[in-house]
């Protein structure tokens, strides 16, 4: 295997050649250079993709080209060539120019002959005039030197004239064996091609060797001609590096695992190198990883340290503790990750890399924020200080090393840590808008995902559930093809959350489901989309009132639980949890599980509006057990703290449990008053379980106003109209959201109010409806 040559770059050497002799027709130019310039220049990393599979369509491509020269055919064949024999395309040009090439004399002739395709430099062109060579025309079509086809037809001769003879007759039968599968083609169109014209010297010696020809063929080319099995393919290492690192940056950037048919290719090409590059270590280090293969991924990051420090100094050793951090955190190995961390710090100030430094002190911040009870000892040292500080010092390094992508990260963070701990929401959209400008500046499009997420949270704080949906849309379609799939997938479950809530469960399901499937083979994705997946089935059957799925579900949950690192999903799970034993009817473990949880939440000082929504959860079981007073210092806590944060969407459920609190005491009236200050608001936060109960609060204090009116006057039937319209629309919101047991108690307190009211008929038609609605869930149990 050569360094740098094989058959595919003698195919487009040729190509290069037809079209500096003007062969390739004006109308397919453009064609024929975009293939050429697509196998020998980068893509742009840039280049936007319309979807993550045609990422990889690089990578095909290379290994296409190597493997066969049907890649050609597909290009060439549907043109013309400019000048030659009517009738005659672009391809059996192609073909006719590589048929000619047809002995190792040949080859080398071939190279020689490549010089001529390049303009000549001021010496040579000053030595031709002293000879009296004129110079060539303007029509004449020559390549820069210093161009991307002039560099690469130079460093082809220079690589051809560096091989040592075997390895020039290897490239030679390689280009024999990747031409041969055109002979039936060329054949046809080429009277005098014969069985032997791959090689003008066994085709010109058949006369004088007579049946000896076969032998000295078999002596030259060996089991080549009799399709050996054990052939090799015909790859570079130049080709093996670029395909390593092109699918190396591919996993760093975007987070996906390596689609199988392009593994399995590449593990052909390898197979069939004698010299494996260290990087393949790296590349099956990253692959075990995604795949979540701890001690394989541990095997193989050992291996290609141990491969690159063999000729290094200590200046790298850093690196290999920031990949072993990386991936003990990943594996749960906390206290390991933690140690190897902090001696990456220590490596890094002893060799001064700043960047490996403040990329570890950034690791350590928001590992710090994930896991703060394995943080928790070191949080009087120095080297993390308090996050704020750690967020300080890394902002003012990053904007004097010029880090912008480190800059950027630690303004979002500021932002969300102010978030968490209900600080003013104008400092938070000041670091964003902040670190959006630096995106914008710097172009930073693979940084976009984790911006956007901030605004997506900060809308959803702020109860405005559009500007939220909007904002995952906007992502989605403008934003995911540039970002990290982790970044699409958390956006994408934000999206089915929204869906979640307003009832529509299967398009929820579907929009997951609709994701790459090859992304998801990566194992961290994989969990928290099944994870997901099961919430919102878990939430559907709880609803459905279908509670013996719900616990099967929940019982996958809780186990997998404590594997998170979102916190908001643990809490969810959670808080699920505690509404499966509360519609069992296990009221004392409910409490005793919300009393767990409040008390790690304080231990652990996590998100403000985690803490709101247990205080809300805490009241609601005080409302079920029969004593709602017991909770209005928790209701009025909650509503405070939610006003003080902004947080929106639990303020109106806070300000309706405390409506709940006063209709029990026997205020109708400042419940009222309440409830139609903040039922308008609530509709933005397109909750339909949320506005269903605050409606039925509303209904529960117009029936206690009705009944302190005189019987039959006016305003008792007044209230007893309202009474029935808001539980009417708090029956169709609980609809929507298929809530069988509260569309059971909405219906009851329908019949009653008919009842109370004299109009027996409905009552019944009611009370009717109520068993239909049993019935139905019933059914849909079995």
């Amino acid at each position: 295997m050569s360094r740098f040559l094989n058959p595919a770059k003698i195919g487009l050497l040729a190509l290069i050649e037809l079209y500096t002799n003007k062969t390739v027709s004006t109308a397919s130019i453009v064609d024929v250079l975009s293939f050429i310039t697509s196998h020998l220049i980068d893509s742009d990393a840039t280049t936007p993709y319309s979807n993550s599979e045609n990422r990889w369509k690089r990578a095909e491509a290379t290994v296409s080209l190597v493997i066969s020269i049907a890649d050609f055919e597909k290009v060439l064949a549907p043109h013309t060539a400019a000048s030659g024999i009517p009738g005659r395309n672009l391809w059996y040009v192609f073909l006719d120019r590589l048929w000619r090439i047809d002995s190792l004399d040949a080859l080398h002739e071939f190279f020689d002959h490549c010089s001529a395709l390049l303009a000549k430099t001021k010496d040579e062109l000053r030595q031709e005039a002293e000879l009296g060579i004129p110079p060539p025309g303007p029509e004449v079509i020559l390549l820069s030197r210093n161009s991307p086809f002039g560099s690469f037809v130079r460093r082809s001769q220079l690589e051809f004239t560096r091989l040592r003879f075997h390895d020039a007759f290897d490239l030679w039968k390689d280009f024999v064996k990747y031409r041969q599968t055109t002979a039936a083609y060329y054949r046809k169109k080429t009277p005098s091609f014969h069985r032997l014209s791959f090689d003008h010297v066994l085709l010109s010696g058949e006369s004088h060797w007579g049946p000896g020809v076969e032998a000295v063929a078999s002596v030259a080319y060996g089991d080549m001609l009799r399709d050996d099995p054990n052939s090799t393919l015909p790859v570079s290492t130049d080709d093996i590096e670029k395909l390593l690192e092109f699918q190396i940056e591919q996993m760093q950037k975007y987070g996906n695992r390596i689609p199988l048919e392009i593994q399995h290719q590449f593990h052909d090409l390898l197979n069939d190198s004698f010299m494996i590059p260290s990087l393949s270590h790296y590349l099956s280090y990253l692959d075990a990883w995604r795949a979540g293969d701890y001690s394989t991924s541990f095997d193989y990051l050992h291996r290609y340290f141990d491969y690159t420090m063999q000729n290094r100094d200590r200046s790298f050793y850093q690196y290999a503790l920031m990949n072993l951090a990386v991936l003990q955190a990943d594996f749960g190995c906390y206290k390991e990750a933690i140690s190897a961390m902090l001696e990456t710090v220590s490596t890094a100030r002893e060799n001064r890399d700043m960047t490996c430094l403040n990329f570890a002190l950034n690791w350590l911040f928001h590992f710090g924020r994930a896991h703060p009870e394995v943080t928790k000892e070191l949080e009087s040292n120095s080297m993390l200080g308090t996050g704020k500080e750690s967020l300080a010092y890394l902002r003012s390094r990053a904007k004097e090393t010029g880090m912008w992508t480190l800059w950027s990260s630690a303004l979002m963070s500021e932002a969300k840590m102010s978030l968490s701990n209900g600080e003013s929401v104008a400092t938070a959209i000041e670091h964003i808008v902040r670190s959006s400008q630096i995106l914008i500046e710097r172009n930073m499009k693979s940084m976009v995902g984790s911006q956007l997420s901030i605004n997506i949270a900060l809308w959803d704080r702020l109860g405005i559930a559009y500007l939220s949906a909007t904002t995952c849309e906007v992502f989605l379609r403008c934003h995911a093809r540039n970002s990290i799939f982790d970044d699409e997938l958390k956006v994408t479950s934000r999206q089915a959350s929204m869906l979640t809530l307003r009832g529509k469960y299967d398009e929820a399901l579907g929009v997951l489901e609709g994701m790459d499937a090859n992304s998801l083979r990566a194992w961290k994705p994989s969990q928290y989309w099944h994870k997901f997946r099961g919430i919102i089935k878990l939430r559907r059957d709880l609803h459905r009132n279908n509670l013996g799925g719900a616990e099967l579900l929940l019982s996958q949950l809780l186990q997998s639980k404590n594997e998170d690192l979102e916190p908001d999903l643990a809490f969810v799970i959670d808080n699920l949890h505690v509404e499966c034993l509360v519609r069992r009817g296990d009221l004392d473990q409910a409490f005793n599980k919300v009393e767990k949880m409040v008390s790690e939440l304080r231990d652990e000082n996590k998100d403000i509006a985690l803490r709101v929504r247990l205080f809300l959860l805490k009241a609601e079981l005080l409302d079920k057990c029969g004593r709602p007073q017991k909770g209005f210092t928790i209701a009025v806590r909650a509503a405070n703290a939610a006003w003080r944060a902004r947080l929106i969407p639990y303020l109106w459920p806070a300000i309706g449990a405390i409506a709940n609190i006063l209709t029990s005491l026997g205020e109708f009236e400042p419940a009222i008053q309440l409830l139609n200050a903040i039922l308008p608001r609530s509709l933005e936060c397109e909750n339909s379980a949320m506005t269903a109960k605050l409606y039925s609060h509303l209904g529960d204090a117009n029936m206690g106003m009705a009944g302190k009116m005189p019987s039959k006057s006016n305003k008792r039937r007044e209230f007893m109209t309202k009474a029935s319209e808001a539980i009417e629309k708090a029956f169709n919101h609980y609809s929507n959201v298929e809530d069988i047991n509260k569309q059971c108690e909405m219906m009851a307190k329908r019949a009653t109010i008919m009842k109370v009211s004299g109009d027996n008929v409905l009552a019944n038609d009611y009370a009717a409806a109520y068993l239909a609605i049993h019935r139905d869930a019933a059914r849909m149990q079995i």
